[in-house]
């Protein structure tokens, strides 16, 4: 497995990034002798990484050493949240979580149990395997609403599959449309291959996002637009394109639905009429326009900014629907990409367990947790309450939204709640057991990057402390005290379930993985471009979407039906004001965009990363804060109808005038009333496919 480095006294490790990010990395890890880990790099072999991740990973030992990560089991010992812990062996405290889930099952069935999980790592084994146990058990289910709904819906409307051209084709476009992500902090890769289109070719750069942000530093293009009205600048310039004859109509005739009917719609959506939505001037929409009129190998990657609006499903789809009306997926480096999650074909049926679902058990929404833990009925489905609580790779005490009914859910006293985890997080801080958990590099998993294209395997290459053990473990240990570890896809390593998996999906065995270290899934260029048709029954690219008909990669279960305001979605592109508007009483809008040293609430733990971002600060523009009387520094004060909070301000031209951005996520304690930014976001489900709309606030401000 691991080679000789020419590094003194050290071998080479290979490896893969956990994290929740669409890159997926290829690892190169420094191993000593000692059994320890050194420097990590991107691998320079692997085409995507090609050599460059992120300096919070590339520092991983800082965490993976960290003198406050969690290295045995602890039981509470006083009140919730005081911090009064004891030690607890294990046997005891598995012993104790699932007397507490029999208990619970016996007051109100086994729908009072809420196994809750999700990407703190991406590791299939280690992330699905707790849906294995809510299913033989009939647990209440779990309806993944934090992350994807929104842009993966608006995609798939357009396309009928989650794939799309090679990501790896930026590097040969002749102009990358980067919209609606901060690439340099969140996806450093897509920028290895967009300057290296610059570099070669002379590619431009296009940023599309809500405020000057690092990545807006790189582009040759910058568009600074009002939070979400990102469909408004996509139907102006697809009306350019029909106006000046940009659109290419041989190829709409062939591949789309309806361009005739688009093109009558779109005769308004003048850029003057984006002009006053998106705060763009007209010429900047016009420059914007013919530019990718006139570039025909333009890649248009879009990212995860459009999950994080109300109407984020329909600006995806309108962005989208710009590269079909230019021709631009004919193109080698064109076409539109957001995800190629759908390449991958693993068969995880057995790792889940979904032979055992029952489709009459209850699906509760994840961003709902403080609606659920507080008794809310809708939020229950009309059902009993939700009395135990196993929680892996998520820390929703800091960042689901709602976080006073999250804490308030989480404070009462007939609550169970067991925590796995690497650290004391705000989550395990208020549980009843903790229990501690490897990290990537001490246990086998496998990956796969929705970014990229590529299966990545992750071998164990440390041993993890004494005390520290895998969530497989934990899954395995509670199905024998649960009396289900006679079921099918119990009972095996890590390494049997990759295997398996592996085999039942058609794909090369463990040992070539660990040779060849990663699978290239890439579909062939007629394939990801789409020109042997579209993935809907007509192989036509939807301009006009059946919203509640098409199949989608996180639809909800029929039970649920459509979420949101279904209704108010539009035929075909436009922009719609289902957000949250900014209004007399709440002229700002804030957005909750992540920081470049942190990724959600991870890397929060570690001195590099806290100390880069300094302290919780909202951005405020220099015209805003004249009209508070705000220096900069000043602590401020922001609320809505969910709460309230208090904040640095930092006066910065990075922002436009009446929008907000608080970076992050930093913990809830690190503020100055210990209550974070997540106290001003909502869990309402946005249309039609549910998802939390974290950057869609709006909030009142003034000096505190």
């Amino acid at each position: 497995m691991n080679i000789q480095s020419p590094i003194r006294n050290r071998s080479l490790g290979h490896t893969a990034c956990p994290h929740d990010c669409p890159s997926t990395c290829a690892l190169d890890v420094e191993l000593t002798e000692d059994g320890r880990i050194g420097r990590m790099r991107g691998a320079t072999e692997n085409s995507y990484t090609a050599g460059v991740i992120c300096a919070k990973v590339a520092r991983y030992a800082e965490r993976l050493y960290h003198p406050d990560r969690l290295m045995k089991p602890v039981r509470r010992a006083g009140a919730k949240g005081a911090g009064q812990w004891q030690d607890v062996t294990w046997e005891a405290a598995l012993d104790e979580i699932a007397d507490a889930f029999v208990k619970a099952e016996q007051r109100h069935g086994s729908e009072a149990v809420w196994p809750y999980f999700y990407a703190g790592t991406m590791g299939l084994v280690q992330r699905d395997s707790i849906e294995r146990l809510r299913h033989a058990k009939k647990y209440s289910g779990f309806f993944g609403t934090i992350c994807t709904n929104m842009a993966w819906t608006g995609y798939v409307m357009g396309t009928g599959t989650l794939r799309g051209p090679d990501p790896r084709e930026m590097a040969i476009s002749d102009c990358v449309v980067i919209w609606g992500t901060n690439a340099v902090a969140t996806q450093v890769n897509v920028m290895t291959h967009a300057i290296k289109a610059r570099k070669d070719r002379g590619a431009k750069i296009v940023v599309v996002d809500i405020y000057d942000n690092p990545t807006m530093k790189q582009a040759d293009m910058a568009l600074i637009l009002k939070p979400g009205t990102d469909a408004a600048l996509a139907c102006a310039t697809m009306h350019v394109a029909f106006r000046d004859g940009y659109a290419d109509r041989d190829y709409m005739a062939k591949f789309a639905d309806d361009p005739a009917g688009l093109e009558a719609h779109l005769k308004d959506k003048t850029p003057e009429w984006a002009a006053g939505i998106t705060g763009l001037s007209v010429e900047e929409i016009e420059a914007f326009a013919r530019h990718v009129g006139e570039t025909k190998k333009t890649y248009f990657r879009l990212g995860y900014g459009f999950t994080r609006s109300r109407n984020g499903a329909v600006s995806m789809h309108a962005a989208l629907s710009l590269a079909t009306v230019l021709g631009s997926w004919q193109y080698e480096g064109g076409g539109a990409f957001h995800s190629n999650s759908d390449i991958f074909q693993l068969n995880k049926a057995e790792l889940m367990g979904t032979a055992m679902v029952d489709p009459e058990i209850r699906m509760l929404d994840q961003s709902q947790i403080g609606r659920v833990l507080t008794g809310d009925a809708e939020a229950l489905r009309h059902r009993g309450p939700v009395d135990a609580l196993l929680i892996q790779n998520t820390n929703p005490v800091n960042v689901a939204p709602e976080q006073r009914l999250v804490k308030q859910g989480f404070l009462r006293n007939d609550l169970f709640v067991a925590v796995h985890e690497q650290f004391m997080t705000e989550t395990a801080d208020i549980a009843d057991i903790v229990l501690p958990a490897t990290m990537f590099v001490e246990h086998d998993d496998i990956y796969r990057g929705g970014g990229q294209s590529h299966i990545l395997l992750g071998p164990k290459l440390v041993d993890a402390p004494p005390l520290v053990r895998t969530n497989l473990f934990v899954i395995e240990e509670l199905a024998k005290r649960l009396g289900v570890a006679d079921r099918p896809g119990f009972g095996k390593t890590e390494r049997e379930h990759i295997e398996r998996m592996l085999y039942v999906s058609g794909k090369p065995d463990f040992d070539t993985l660990i040779e060849d270290k990663w699978l290239d899934c890439q579909p062939a260029f007629d394939d990801a471009h789409y020109l042997n048709g579209f993935a809907h029954p007509d192989g036509k690219f939807r301009f006009k979407p059946d919203w509640e008909g098409t199949p989608a990669p996180n639809k909800p279960p029929a039970k649920l039906g459509s979420l949101g305001p279904v209704k108010s979605l539009p035929v075909y592109p436009d922009q719609v004001d289902l957000i949250e508007v900014a209004d007399a009483e709440h002229p700002f809008r804030l957005a909750t965009s992540p920081a470049r040293n942190f990724l959600n609430s991870t890397f929060a733990e570690t001195k590099t990363s806290r100390d880069k971002e300094g302290r919780p600060e909202v951005m405020v523009n220099p015209s805003d804060a004249l009209s508070l009387d705000l220096m900069d520094g000043d602590v401020v004060q922001l609320g809505n109808v969910r709460g309230e909070l208090r904040i640095h301000a930092k006066i910065t031209d990075a922002v436009k005038p009446g929008v907000l951005v608080a970076e992050g996520l930093w913990p809830n304690k690190s503020h100055l009333d210990g209550e974070g930014i997540n106290v001003l976001t909502g869990a309402d489900p946005a249309a039609p496919h549910g998802g939390a709309a974290f950057h869609d606030n709006k909030v009142w401000m003034r000096k505190a």
